[in-house]
């Protein structure tokens, strides 16, 4: 008997972990869908736990503050809409095809998701705690292709800066929406921005 109890009692220990998981898996992707639609800054809790199927105390019970949710929304987020690899275009060593190979598959993926982000973007500016899961799973990323991609156009001095913010520039989800705002194609744009890139190497 006390071998069938303790089985059950394992049993439904993973039983209740599973519904706990489950219910987590709604509320992200409730979470994450509504950021898709109306931004962070517009979600609420109530909307959340209503999508979710939950009551909005389940909601503070698996996710205690804002930033854990926030964290768990990005991760779901990423996972779903994965940023393109930019290994193999890094091992390039052309520095132009290297921007190029690396602005062609990422402007791709902006247009691709450009409300999402453009939500993301716009709602971190008044979400200091939205900004702070951002710095992690976007900023500094973009942060280190920057470097990289820099890196290769050997600047020296004042002009290692110039080139650096101009490829900083040239990844940034900003420009792209603007370049895609005067109808310009996704290779256009890459091909002006290459250009960019070393005119401010030049100077």
């Amino acid at each position: 008997m006390n071998a069938m109890s303790s089985q059950m009692r394992k049993y439904e220990l993973k039983a209740r972990a599973e519904r706990q998981a489950a219910t987590r898996r709604r509320i992200v992707e409730a979470t994450s869908a509504l950021h898709e639609e109306v931004g962070p800054a517009r979600t609420t809790v109530a909307e959340i736990a209503r999508r979710a199927g939950v009551q909005r105390l389940t909601v503070y019970t698996h996710f205690p503050n804002e930033t854990e949710l926030f964290d768990a929304c990005g991760q779901h987020w990423m996972e779903r809409n994965a940023p393109p690899d930019p290994s193999a275009a890094l091992a390039i060593a052309d520095p132009d095809e290297r921007l190029r190979a690396v602005l062609g598959p990422l402007y791709r993926w902006y247009r691709k998701n450009a409300r999402t982000i453009e939500n993301l973007q716009r709602d971190r500016l008044v979400m200091p705690a939205f900004d702070a899961v951002m710095r992690i799973r976007m900023d500094q990323q973009l942060a280190y292709l920057a470097n990289a991609l820099a890196s290769g156009f050997a600047p020296r001095g004042r002009q290692a800066k110039g080139v650096r913010a101009a490829v900083a520039l040239a990844i940034d989800f900003w420009t792209w929406r603007r370049l895609a705002g005067e109808r310009i194609s996704d290779h256009e744009a890459a091909a002006l921005m290459v250009g960019a890139v070393n005119a401010a190497a030049q100077n």
